[in-house]
């Protein structure tokens, strides 16, 4: 069974509207939480791959929105390994109401890796087996 990274996060005033609704763009934010979690929990940092010149930029990200965010709510982020290339990473996400379970959308973002001039270039190996040990 594939790791499933769970983050936490209580909606803060600035990512909602006047309604108290959260803001669509917000939700890639929170993916980008736990992205990040899911990476640092295999003994990795972006800064870390950063320093080795890695950059990981989004290439594709798709969010289906099922229900509303509100002010003030615990939401929950699951992220899951979907798929690791030589060049690219991929990941899903389902994004709850943490108190109610109610799903809030689902998601998936696509990375590519890139050297520090900004070219394609592959995943440093140990790096990808610690995520290919994920799946």
């Amino acid at each position: 069974m594939s790791h499933v990274q769970i983050s936490e996060l209580r909606v803060r005033y600035a990512e909602s509207d006047q309604m108290g609704v959260v803001y669509h763009a917000n939700y890639l934010v929170w993916c980008e939480i736990g992205r990040t979690d899911f990476i640092r929990h295999f003994g990795e940092t972006y800064a870390d791959l950063e320093r080795r010149g890695v950059m990981l930029a989004v290439a594709e990200a798709n969010v289906r929105y099922h229900a509303a965010a509100r002010y003030d709510d615990r939401v929950r982020v699951e992220t899951r390994l979907a798929d690791v290339r030589s060049r690219a990473v991929t990941f899903d996400y389902v994004i709850t109401n943490a108190d109610t379970g109610e799903r809030l959308a689902s998601a998936r973002t696509v990375l590519v890796s890139l050297d520090a001039s900004g070219r394609p270039a592959s995943l440093p190996p140990e790096f990808r087996a610690r995520l290919e040990a994920a799946r």
